[in-house]
């Protein structure tokens, strides 16, 4: 069991630091708004994943995968909804916004937005279904308990990563905040982001 925990781990600490559409997503956020709202971000893309761990333990994300109408269904739904977020975002005029005019959500939003992010991306589903089952270390005991294990373990480290992250992308804003137009940049890296995420979960697998 440690063994197996033990590569899960040192394989998950290479993804959560590998450039992925969440970690970009945080780190826009960041440098957008400061490390609380990168922070905010991760909290709830991870929250996100305490439902795909649920499903995965349970099957249910077999049957998802398993019917072409459902699944695809999901990455319309997900991609429509990144593009809309993009489209606030370039639309946005009465929202709170920074000092150089980056529109701004508040923590609550940010945590539910990355809620919502994450539940609409069905590669999360096809990440979890390829990647957990092989760190199971005894196929014939409790997989429900298992896969909580690998579940709890992926989400504290990918936390404590993207939060560094968002520390770290949180002192690029105090920098760049200080520079002229940085908040039209702001802007579009969010746009740019939105929109990239939305491409990327309608490519084929």
């Amino acid at each position: 069991m440690l063994e197996n925990l033990y590569l899960f781990a040192i394989a998950t600490a290479g993804l959560a630091f590998s450039p992925g559409p969440d970690n970009i997503y945080v780190l826009s956020q960041a440098m957008a708004h400061g490390s609380r709202y990168g922070i905010a971000t991760t909290a709830g893309l991870i929250s996100g994943c305490i439902v795909h761990t649920t499903l995965l333990a349970f099957g249910v994300s077999a049957l998802i995968t398993a019917s072409p109408t459902v699944f695809w269904g999901i990455k319309i739904f997900g991609a429509a909804y990144l593009l809309f977020l993009a489209y606030k975002v370039y639309g946005a005029k009465g929202d709170i916004v920074t000092d150089s005019g980056v529109p701004k959500k508040s923590l609550t939003a940010l945590y539910w937005q990355g809620v919502v992010m994450n539940l609409l991306n069905p590669k999360v589903i096809l990440f979890f279904l390829a990647f957990f089952p092989s760190f199971l270390w005894n196929p014939d005991g409790d997989l429900v308990k298992q896969f909580y294990i690998l579940g709890g373990t992926f989400m504290l480290l990918s936390f404590i990563i993207f939060s560094s992250i968002a520390l770290f992308a949180g002192q690029l804003n105090r920098y760049a905040m200080s520079k002229p137009n940085s908040g039209l940049f702001f802007k579009w890296l969010q746009i740019i982001v939105f929109v990239g995420i939305a491409v990327y979960i309608l490519l084929p697998e």
